[in-house]
């Protein structure tokens, strides 16, 4: 199991590798997430979004680990825009979650979903508001860390040049064939974490024969090769699966890329379309 820890620049550490939860089933999540837990996985990845809080919540609740060992994470909704509606919406989670606090929450996106790469507008005073929502949580000790998703270099700038907290993360789409390096460079110079959601490219990246032929190089299988990429470049990684087995594979990534071939993965070519599978644009969903 590949426990390695990141410290977040407010000095609380996060394990590297987490489950995403997207697309699991309310009914069926505590399962997967005691499954995981078994297994050695200590964080845990759902948003208001998914659906699925609740359950996230039961999971962490009964699966036999003491809560401080567990490191948990929530998003406010993307279409949340005023203070008054983001500060509701951490309330009902942990109410929903059923935990005193939660490890940290992040903002799903820029832009409601509905706007996203339709708009031009970036909801700047907006993004401000629910900012200031989640600055006041945390304050409160309902929240160990806060931090954005989906963010571009724009909208960060505009958030650090009137919040009193920085963001400790920024939780974005990074895989083989979309490796928006100078995102991850300009956060990581900013003192910010990157967090890789679907670093499985929503499984396109299976169909790749160059990936394959490399995650055979190193005797490994593509997901594997995947997940330990967005590690090698600094991220933390959030592959999803409610299968037990996929997530015991997932979690056995202690091998090392070579720097030739880190190289090679950072400049593969871009995969244009997701296919209706995944559901959400390339922009990066709801995940």
């Amino acid at each position: 199991m590949y426990n390695k820890k990141l410290t977040l620049s407010n000095g609380v550490e996060i394990p590297q590798l987490g489950l995403g939860t997207w697309f699991i089933d309310d009914d069926k999540v505590a399962d997967a997430v005691k499954a995981a837990a078994d297994l050695g996985y200590r964080h845990f990845d759902t948003a208001q979004a998914y659906g699925n809080e609740r359950g996230v919540g039961e999971g962490i609740r009964t699966c036999g680990i003491p809560r401080e060992k567990l490191f948990v994470v929530s998003k406010v909704a993307a279409e949340h825009k005023t203070y008054e509606d983001a500060k509701a919406s951490i309330d009902k989670t942990l109410s929903d979650i059923g935990l005193d606090y939660l490890d940290m929450m992040i903002i799903h996106s820029p832009q409601p979903w509905v706007e996203v790469n339709q708009s031009d507008d970036r909801y700047v005073e907006g993004n401000r508001a629910a900012w200031k929502a989640l600055e006041e949580a945390y304050k409160e000790g309902k929240l160990k860390a806060i931090g954005v998703s989906n963010f571009q270099i724009g909208d960060i700038e505009s958030l650090l040049e009137t919040c009193e907290i920085k963001p400790m993360v920024n939780q974005i789409l990074l895989h083989i064939s979309n490796t928006p390096l100078e995102l991850v460079e300009y956060c990581q110079k900013k003192g910010i974490a990157v967090e890789a959601y679907s670093p499985i490219a929503h499984g396109e990246i299976l169909h790749q024969p160059e990936i394959a032929d490399m995650a055979e190089k190193y005797g490994v299988s593509v997901p594997q090769l995947c997940i330990r990429y967005t590690l090698q470049l600094g991220a933390i990684s959030l592959p999803k699966t409610g299968n037990p087995e996929h997530m015991k594979t997932n979690a056995d990534v202690d091998f090392e890329i070579s720097a030739e071939d880190m190289e090679v993965l950072k400049n593969f070519k871009h995969i244009e379309s997701y296919g209706e599978s995944s559901g959400f644009p390339v922009y990066g969903g709801k995940l």
